[in-house]
């Protein structure tokens, strides 16, 4: 059986891709709801604000559900926590598609979310640990960037086949797909030794680290940055710069490319200079969310910064998560999942802040302000990060995990099994 690991020198293993693919699957399905609100409304009987909550249901599993899923499933196997992760996401769009009641749809759709938390904790581990420490932050970015690239392609294609086939189909779809990824995971990832299994307790202890906290909280200020201006992008372009109302996806396309290229370029760099890149990305996001104010009276200026936002915000998000993963030292699991939720509670805070802002006085330029602000104050735990350096980790969990582990772990033919 192939291993997850065995490759070609400078190329990724092939689970790398496959979980790439499947953060593929699981960002579609959080994003491509809102493409399908009016159709999904008129179906089930609700209002199209009611049916909103699909939305806001899966960010609190992801941001609550993901810590807890992470404990939950930290005595599995990392390789059977994925595949029934991608299990039991399968199983909740195939509810989600097969039920006519808008209670049931809610309640799956927060189902799935922790499982996307749950993969999403041990993907990221699982990738650093197949690609090897050399490659861990560009294995983190391929996975990140098959999240963003699911914004690209993933939604629009979800909404034009919804269009077509029901709002329904999309659905079926994400669950034969997922259900398929877990299939490919559980050949090419082999059940074999992972070495010593760190305990609950020693994952809750890798919490001690402030580096670690640095790490995500640049993480939720970044994300908070750049979705609050991307949330209410569509009435700046059409009400502010003039662009016509069905020209708005071709710019949501060139913010979508814009992410992938940052995600690329962070994964790609950031294991030689993490805080060169992330500073500098932070600063320049800053810097067009400013210039987006004055200058968005223009359509060709105005594109030409959201995509510059989105490159240069999305090229800390591969960096920051594969920093937070190292501080964690021997206990990454709940640190994966709490860097998932500090993205989603960026998102959630920015948007909130944003809408604030557009009702007050600064109208539509008030989400970029308030975008602006998000990324300066991520220079602050950047410039931190950078004073206490990030290399030169001392692995304090190793260290103080020995006792959890001399009594937890279950010698199997004379080795340590997890």
């Amino acid at each position: 059986m192939p291993s997850a690991s065995t490759t070609a020198p400078g190329r990724m293993p092939v689970v790398v891709w496959v979980l790439a693919a499947a953060a593929f699957l699981m960002g579609t399905t959080e994003f491509v709801i809102a493409g399908l609100l009016p159709d999904m409304a008129g179906d089930l009987d609700v209002s199209t604000s009611r049916t909103g909550l699909m939305i806001t249901i899966f960010a609190i599993g992801m941001i609550i559900g993901g810590p807890a899923m992470a404990l939950a499933t930290l005595r599995l196997p990392q390789r059977m926590t994925v595949i029934l992760s991608l299990a039991v996401f399968a199983a909740g769009h195939v509810v989600e598609a097969a039920s006519s009641s808008f209670t049931v749809i809610l309640v799956a759709r927060f189902v799935t979310a922790l499982a996307t938390g749950a993969f999403y904790a041990v993907g990221f581990v699982l990738a650093t640990a197949a690609a090897g420490p050399e490659r861990s932050t560009r294995a983190v970015g391929m996975i990140m960037g098959g999240l963003t690239l699911s914004n690209v392609i993933g939604v629009p294609i979800g909404s034009f086949a919804g269009q077509l086939i029901g709002w329904r189909g999309p659905f079926w779809a994400l669950a034969v797909l997922a259900a398929l990824a877990a299939a490919v995971i559980g050949r090419f990832l082999p059940a074999a030794e992972q070495g010593a299994r760190v305990s609950i307790r020693a994952e809750i202890r890798a919490l001690r680290n402030t580096r670690l906290w640095l790490a995500l909280t640049a993480a939720v200020m970044i994300m908070g940055g750049v979705l609050a201006a991307y949330t209410y992008i569509s009435p700046l372009l059409t009400d502010r710069a003039g662009i016509p109302a069905d020209a708005v996806p071709l710019v949501l396309v060139a913010y979508g490319f814009g992410a992938v290229a940052g995600t690329a370029i962070g994964g790609r760099i950031g294991d030689r200079h993490p805080m060169a890149t992330t500073i500098t990305g932070a600063a320049a996001t800053a810097l067009a969310l400013l210039l987006l104010m004055p200058l968005s009276t223009s359509a060709a200026p105005t594109v030409i910064l959201v995509a510059l936002m989105a490159m240069t915000g999305f090229t800390l998000n591969p960096i920051v998560t594969s920093l937070a993963v190292r501080f964690a030292g021997d206990a990454p699991t709940l640190t994966a999942a709490l860097t998932t939720s500090a993205y989603e509670t960026g998102v959630a805070a920015g948007s909130a802040l944003a809408g604030v802002a557009l009702g007050s006085s600064l109208g539509l330029t008030g989400p970029a302000l308030v975008g602006a602000v998000f990324a300066a104050l991520t220079l602050l735990p950047l410039i931190a990060l950078a004073v206490r350096g990030t290399r030169a980790d001392s692995r304090i969990v190793a260290q103080q995990a020995s006792t959890d582990r001399e009594h937890e772990l279950v010698p199997q033919n004379g080795r340590a099994q997890r």
